[in-house]
C-alpha cells in the first residue's frame, strides 16, 4: 500500500506560495482563478496562464480529480523517501493539473482515469502536503 512520505525536502514558502501552504495547513486545497478569463491556475503564479492578466483570486478546490498519468518509483530520488511511491499528474475538476503523490492504493492498482480525492498530511512537522487517494474504496 502506498503511504505518505516523511522527511520530504521542502521549498521555502514565499509571498506568492503562502496562500497555498496556509490553505493546506487549514485543511484546504487552494488554487488561483483568473477573474478576467476564468482560467484555473496552478502552481501559484503572478500572471494568468490563459491571458496574462494579474487579476487572480484564490479559490478552494473540492479536491476531486482524475489520474492523468503516473509512474511508480522504485529507486528514491532522496534517501529519506520510502519506495515504492507513485508520482502522478491529477486533473482536478476545477480545470487544472497538479503533480502529486498517490497514497492508499497498491502500486499496481493505479490506473489512468481513476477518480481520486485530496488527502492532506503533515510531513516532517513543518508543512502539510496534498496527497491523493482513490475517491472510492
Amino acid at each position: 500500500m502506498l503511504e505518505p512520505q516523511t522527511g520530504v525536502p521542502l521549498n521555502p514558502v514565499t509571498p506568492l506560495t503562502a496562500p497555498f501552504w496556509d490553505g493546506c495547513a487549514e485543511g484546504e486545497l487552494r488554487y488561483q482563478r483568473c477573474t478576467a478569463c476564468g482560467t484555473a491556475n496552478f502552481t501559484p503564479t503572478d500572471l494568468c496562464r490563459g491571458c496574462t492578466s494579474r487579476e487572480l483570486e484564490w479559490r478552494v478546490s473540492a479536491g476531486l480529480g482524475t489520474v492523468y498519468s503516473w509512474t511508480v518509483v522504485h529507486r528514491p530520488v532522496t534517501p529519506s523517501f520510502t519506495t515504492p511511491y507513485a508520482v502522478a499528474i491529477v486533473d482536478l475538476d476545477e480545470g487544472y493539473r497538479m503533480l502529486t503523490n498517490l497514497i492508499g492504493v497498491e502500486a499496481d492498482a493505479v490506473r489512468e482515469g481513476m477518480r481520486v480525492r485530496v488527502d492532506l498530511h503533515g510531513v516532517g512537522g513543518e508543512r502539510v502536503l496534498p496527497y491523493f487517494r482513490p475517491q472510492f474504496p
